[in-house]
């Protein structure tokens, strides 16, 4: 009998992202947590302010309340790690057995990345369309994950096609559903769109989940996610842009555990029985029976024959052919049928 195969692992990656809120000390305490709650990685965002953004750019709305009537730019600054800080979290991570990557939102922030040797390059959905970018990630042949907010599927397409017309096999490339909103509405997840992007472009899929509560992922990692991305903060009552729209260290963890339940009940694409199942196979399945008494010689008939467990005797997949033969001996009421 064929052992059942388990699904594929999900990876999770607990996005801290800026909820470290610029302290080092606290960026640690936060990979501990992602590390206790059963995440693959932790992962931050590497930026210079003055890179990402101009001086005068507003913020969105869900930042707001953290933004005290700053600007994008000034807001930033203050959520700003060095590269010295990263090498630093980056060892602290591998210390404790936590992957670590960190997405870079600008030029000069992606050349320190790139020194890191991550195993995954992250293109935030800012940077979809982001075609000098797209082609730079893409010599550098590490798997990419790329993370669809805010685009359309043509766009999606076509930074896909850009990784792969510059060099990056599009096998190495995962594209992330994602609704680029803080947080965003359950009913706006579409992860059927997940599917048709992994179906039409041939990639790998996943989903970047910025609902709250964990349906939307344990939803995606049932439709074929192999990487689930979510913000975690330690308390949502935090200051900062993201605090308010992350999981906490408990929620994150029961999100895993649902999520390595899915992958436990996916199986394999095998419909074969399972080892618990097949003992009960002959008690439950029915066999061919005697419903009346039959004599030898006697011309076995749909009015003298009938199906009833267990299973040991004949199949009921074979009636036509027994139907027509005659009995080779004597069989009593509920007496299984055999044949010579």
């Amino acid at each position: 009998m064929p052992a059942q195969a388990r699904a594929p692992h999900t990876v999770v990656i607990a996005e801290i992202g800026v909820n470290h809120n610029g302290d080092v000390a606290l960026a640690k305490h936060m990979i501990s947590a992602a590390r206790d709650a059963g995440a693959d990685y932790a992962k931050f965002q590497t930026f210079s302010a003055d890179d990402l953004v101009t001086a005068d750019a507003g913020v969105a709305a869900y930042q707001e309340a953290a933004s005290q009537g700053a600007t994008q730019q000034e807001m930033l600054r203050g959520l700003e790690l060095t590269h010295a800080d990263f090498r630093e979290l980056k060892a602290f991570s591998e210390s404790l057995g936590i992957g670590f990557l960190t997405t870079a939102h600008d030029f000069t922030s992606l050349d320190f990345v790139m020194t890191l040797n991550l195993d995954y390059l992250k293109i935030p959905s800012g940077d979809l369309t982001n075609r000098p970018l797209l082609e730079r990630v893409a010599g550098e042949g590490t798997k990419i994950i790329l993370s669809t907010g805010m685009g359309s599927f043509d766009e999606v397409a076509q930074a896909v096609d850009v990784l792969e017309q510059s060099g990056l096999n599009r096998a190495m490339v995962t594209v992330l559903q994602c609704t680029t909103n803080y947080p965003a509405p359950l009913e706006e997840a579409n992860l059927r769109a997940m599917v048709s992007m992994g179906e039409q472009l041939a990639v790998g899929i996943g989903y970047s989940d910025h609902t709250d509560g964990s349906d939307a992922s344990v939803a995606a990692v049932a439709l074929g996610a192999r990487i689930i991305e979510k913000h975690l903060t330690l308390d949502r009552s935090m200051p900062g842009p993201d605090h308010a729209a992350s999981a906490n260290p408990l929620e994150f963890a029961a999100m895993v555990r649902s999520i390595r339940a899915v992958e436990m009940a996916l199986g394999s694409e095998v419909k074969a029985p399972s080892p618990t199942e097949a003992p009960n196979r002959d008690i439950v399945r029915k066999s061919l029976v005697a419903l009346t008494p039959i004599s030898a010689g006697e011309q076995f008939t749909s009015q003298n024959l009938g199906v009833k467990r267990p299973g040991t005797g004949i199949s009921p997949m074979r009636w036509h052919e027994v139907v027509g033969a005659k009995a080779h001996r004597d069989f009593l009421v509920d007496e299984l049928i055999d044949l010579p």
